[in-house]
């Protein structure tokens, strides 16, 4: 039986959080929605610790949209730190940033994200984004505009 799904959102600036929950909500997502608001808390929520040890009311997420600019722990070090962890090898993992950074973005294709995605501006677009997370958080499938680009994943570009 697969569990439902559960979206941990690893972001620290509230106003990210709101318009990202109220987004959820005009999409119409379904799945439950929990968020971290440091690199330590996303670890230790991922870990089931400290305050995350209840399951029932901190449930074991599916799905992470992690930003990289964190305090107390960098999301590039929270990301190596999932995909190291044999038991968390099974949870999708998306970078939602506001950094165009091509360093950083190696760097998550390196560690394991399934996409890396750049904060839009408007909240239209956010709405969009929202739309194809619930896509793929229902489904499993992720929308090909989010692909890997060719410098990164490794294709030709020919």
């Amino acid at each position: 039986m697969t569990p439902d799904p559960v979206l941990l959102l690893v972001e620290d600036d509230e106003s990210d959080v709101l318009f990202l929950k109220r987004a959820f909500q005009k999409a119409g997502a379904t799945f439950r929605l929990q968020v971290a608001q440091t690199g330590r808390d996303a670890i230790a929520y991922l870990a089931g610790e400290g305050a995350y040890a209840d399951r029932s009311a901190f449930p074991a997420p599916t799905h992470v949209l992690l930003d990289l600019n964190l305090p107390e722990k960098p999301g590039l070090e929270v990301l190596e730190w999932i995909r190291s962890v044999p038991a968390l090898s099974g949870i999708h993992v998306s970078i939602l940033t506001s950094s165009r950074e091509s360093r950083d973005l190696r760097r998550g294709r390196e560690l394991g994200a399934e996409c890396y995605l750049v904060k839009p501006m408007s909240f239209a677009v956010l709405l969009d984004l929202a739309r194809s997370l619930n896509e793929w958080i229902r489904t499993g499938q992720i929308p090909p505009a989010w692909e890997w680009p060719a410098e990164v994943s490794g294709r030709s570009t020919k």
